[in-house]
């Protein structure tokens, strides 16, 4: 219900921003813009749902693997404690489980197009033991705002970009996108634990999220050793080392099994295929709607506007050409990944804008797009409390990363 109105409200705000624009500014071109987004975004967004096939396909298949070898259960078992408490609908060593944790890992590791197919697949072993088909569970929206909180190791898109704008250090966003994506997953969990009255004071949750605490923490400890060049290393190899075993581990356990791992995987595949049409027209909605609330200048009103807010007040304002990138983020990844490319593009790669700017876009997932897709593969009409917990965890991923940019190259 939420996304339902929050797709009308984008039309209605565009359409009044728009009769502003030409009524009092004389902006012929406002709708004609706003039009071919409507047609653009479109395109964009069956091509998305095409390139999802072949990693669906090939996911989805792996996926099967491991479940039928036994990996997932093994992974299920290794969180079952703590996602018990996360998810205390969910019945003990529930397959979704090893699901869920493959595409958090992969969420970690930077790696969007191995989360993504196994991030459905978890959605659908979910919806299995959905009550009520059409409406999210908790268990669903929990799943989805870890996923849109989107905790992140090693950011390898947002470094290339920075490798391929030359700058100085492609990794220097490293520590900063880090904390502000565990500050925006710590968020999350506790705003959805408070709507579902979950005990966030369990000792298993304080354990594992202790724990999780001082990995991160030793993890930075290490890399603040070593070279700068060799944290870019460590990075963009580490991260493909680390999913390649797990493909490994689970063709393994198959072969274990005494399993035919070919026709297992085709098993698996095959299911690829029909959850990437399907998500066509969820994914065309939300990118339509974003096209034209963008295309309005709707965007340019809220960020000048703040702009002048904090200048009144005497604040560094210097925040605020990052600020485009902050507001398309939750909306759409494709569109902050531009956002980020113009500031780089306009202040430099390595100015304060530019390293914000990339902080900023490593911080959290794009939840209207994850919304649009997850949901949408499963027929989830009524989201509930998914929209609110999502737009929580991206807020304070952004203000983190705000703080932290000042923090860091301020």
């Amino acid at each position: 219900m939420a996304l339902n109105y929050l797709w009308i409200a984008f039309f209605l705000i565009a359409f009044v921003v728009g009769l502003v624009r030409l009524i009092f500014f004389g902006d012929v071109d406002v709708f004609p813009d706003m039009m071919n987004a409507t047609f653009d975004s479109a395109k964009t967004g069956f091509n998305i749902s095409l390139g999802l096939t072949g990693a669906l396909t090939l996911w989805m298949g792996l996926m099967k693997v491991g479940e039928k070898g036994g990996m997932v259960k093994i992974m299920s078992r290794a969180i079952g404690p703590f996602f018990s408490r996360l998810f205390p609908e969910l019945p003990k060593n529930h397959p979704a489980y090893g699901s869920m944790m493959m595409n958090i890992a992969a969420n970690m590791l930077g790696l969007d197009n191995a989360a993504t197919p196994v991030g459905l697949q978890a959605m659908k072993e979910l919806q299995e033991s959905n009550p009520n088909k059409e409406s999210a569970s908790n268990a669903q929206i929990m799943f989805l705002v870890l996923n849109t909180s989107g905790l992140t190791i090693i950011p390898i898109s947002v470094m290339a970009i920075r490798a391929t704008e030359l700058a100085e250090n492609p990794s220097d966003i490293f520590l900063p996108i880090l904390l502000a994506t565990f500050f925006s997953t710590l968020v999350g969990i506790v705003a959805v634990s408070i709507v579902q009255k979950i005990n966030l004071w369990d000792k298993v949750i304080i354990a594992y999220l202790g724990s999780f605490t001082a990995l991160i923490g030793g993890f930075i400890y290490w890399l603040s050793t070593l070279p700068k060049d060799q944290v870019d290393v460590v990075s963009k190899v580490g991260a493909n080392v680390i999913l390649f075993s797990i493909i490994i581990a689970f063709i393994a356990m198959a072969l274990r099994k005494k399993l035919n791992v070919y026709d297992t995987f085709i098993e698996g595949a095959k299911e690829g295929f029909s959850i990437a049409v399907k998500i066509i027209p969820f994914l065309v909605a939300i990118l339509v709607a974003i096209a034209v609330f963008r295309e309005s200048g709707t965007m340019d009103f809220i960020v000048n506007g703040i702009g002048h807010f904090f200048a009144f007040w005497g604040f560094d304002t210097r925040f605020v050409d990052a600020l485009p990138t902050a507001f398309m983020k939750p909306l759409s990844g494709g569109a902050a990944r531009g956002m980020m490319v113009d500031a780089i593009s306009t202040f430099g790669v390595d100015s304060f804008v530019g390293r914000m700017a990339s902080t900023i876009q490593g911080s959290t997932d794009t939840t209207f797009y994850v919304l649009a897709v997850y949901f949408g593969s499963v027929g989830i009409k009524r989201t509930r409390h998914a929209v609110s917990c999502g737009l929580i965890a991206d807020f304070a991923g952004i203000v983190a990363s705000i703080l932290l940019a000042y923090l860091f190259f301020g």
